[in-house]
């Protein structure tokens, strides 16, 4: 037996997919399944059903990170693992993260089917939290996992709903006892992905092989001013929104701006903003924003942190108020594995698929994963590049192209065994 003859079910993954989107599913046919909300809790419970009907052994650790363990023909080998995240935006789609976690299913069904071995055990993993909108920043599970965070800072996060992570995380029933470390002792990981972009589906590709990771930086901005009455002179006012409107609109301008050596534009997005006191009469004294900051050349990305500071200065002298540039959170551009990059392309033609090599420019459990593991990320395509919308979509034949370049993959590296 070979990866090439595995029994492979594409249709059965794709039912897999619209059964788990039924948890948290949306009117307009998405899903909102958050991390550590009772649906969350739900979706957990069908895929410790699925993976245990399969024969898998279970474990959880500390943050709630769900480890399905395939046991391989030699012990002495580190496991190969494959993970994605079954949690969601609060409008988001039936694909992001839960693509990877079930074609990992559906690659362990197979194997149960044929009655076949590996040499290395197999790992299977449902991340906690990589989506960050609930608790940020996001991928907590597997940040933490790869001594990011530190355990107790993640159970100590706090949503904007007051909600405290590891009460939450114990309220649904998820907090295990294993420890989050021994996920460094993994030998491989690999995941597979909706792009989440248009690259693969205007260019006809079936599948992309993922080279590396944007690096990105998040910031938190305050902008404090004087509260105004909506009828007084407006000059002199010291108006909050009116200083945090242009500095937003330069995220923009300055991502668009900054162009790296290759050609490459950076990334800019303002994600949260929350306005005081505010009235409909009443000019702001404080507007808070979110500001996401990304790209591919490091130098670039530390440019437009400083074209960002240096604009925040000018308008706080500009218009007579206090901004507070904060940076939150960052992750720096990361290389995947060479090795595990060259057997994903082998796979994709050996099966004859178009595939093209891509960077990722958003983050996933796979980008701290590859921190501490050798690391590969697959790419199927998306409608649109549309993701973290209800209206995301992919074709049943891009979600198969993308299972069996992951299983060719992993497989290959775990040493699947002839019964």
């Amino acid at each position: 037996m070979s990866q090439t003859n595995l029994p492979l079910s594409g249709a059965r993954l794709w039912d897999s997919l619209m059964e788990m989107a039924k948890i948290g599913g949306t009117p307009k046919g998405g899903c909102n399944r958050q991390t550590l909300t009772d649906v969350d809790a739900e979706g957990r419970a069908l895929f410790r059903k699925w993976g245990e009907a399969v024969g898998l052994t279970l474990s959880v650790d500390r943050l709630g990170n769900m480890i399905f363990r395939r046991e391989g023909k030699n012990p002495s080998l580190p496991p190969v693992a494959l993970g994605s995240h079954l949690d969601t935006q609060p409008t988001g789609g039936k694909y992001d993260g839960v693509l990877g976690v079930l074609a990992g299913l559906e690659i362990m069904r197979a194997l149960h089917e044929a009655g076949a071995e590996t040499e290395a055990a197999l790992l299977l993993i449902n991340w906690t939290n990589e989506e960050g909108s609930r608790f940020s920043p996001p991928m907590m599970g597997s940040g933490a996992a790869m001594g990011v965070f530190t355990e107790a800072e993640v159970l100590a996060k706090t949503a904007f709903d007051g909600a405290v992570f590891g009460e939450e995380l114990r309220r649904i029933g998820w907090q295990g006892a294993a420890d989050p470390d021994d996920l460094q002792k993994v030998g491989h990981y690999l995941e597979l992905h909706i792009e989440q972009g248009k690259l693969l589906e205007d260019g006809g590709f079936d599948v992309g092989v993922v080279t590396h990771a944007l690096g990105q930086t998040w910031f938190e901005v305050v902008v404090e001013g004087e509260e105004a009455h909506g009828g007084s002179p407006m000059a002199g006012r010291r108006d909050a929104l009116m200083a945090a409107a242009p500095l937003m609109a330069a995220v923009e301008e300055i991502a668009l701006g900054t162009v790296s050596p290759t050609g490459e534009p950076g990334r800019g997005t303002v994600g949260v903003v929350d306005i005081y006191p505010a009235s409909r009469n009443i000019a702001p004294s404080r507007v808070f924003f979110t500001i996401d900051m990304r790209h591919g050349d490091p130098e670039c990305l530390a440019a437009m942190e400083a074209r960002l500071k240096a604009r925040a200065a000018e308008l706080a002298l500009v218009r007579g108020v206090t901004i507070t540039v904060t940076n939150f959170w960052h992750s720096p551009n990361t290389p995947f594995d060479p090795v595990l990059i060259q057997r994903a392309r082998d796979g994709a033609t050996a099966r004859g698929l178009k595939w093209r090599d891509i960077p990722t420019g958003i983050g996933h459990d796979a980008v701290y994963m590859a921190r501490k593991v050798p690391t590969v990320m697959v790419f199927c395509p998306c409608h649109g590049g549309l993701s973290h919308n209800e209206a995301e979509s992919i074709t049943p034949e891009w979600a198969t192209a993308g299972l069996q370049v992951l299983a060719d993959a992993a497989l290959a590296t775990a040493g699947l065994v002839k019964p």
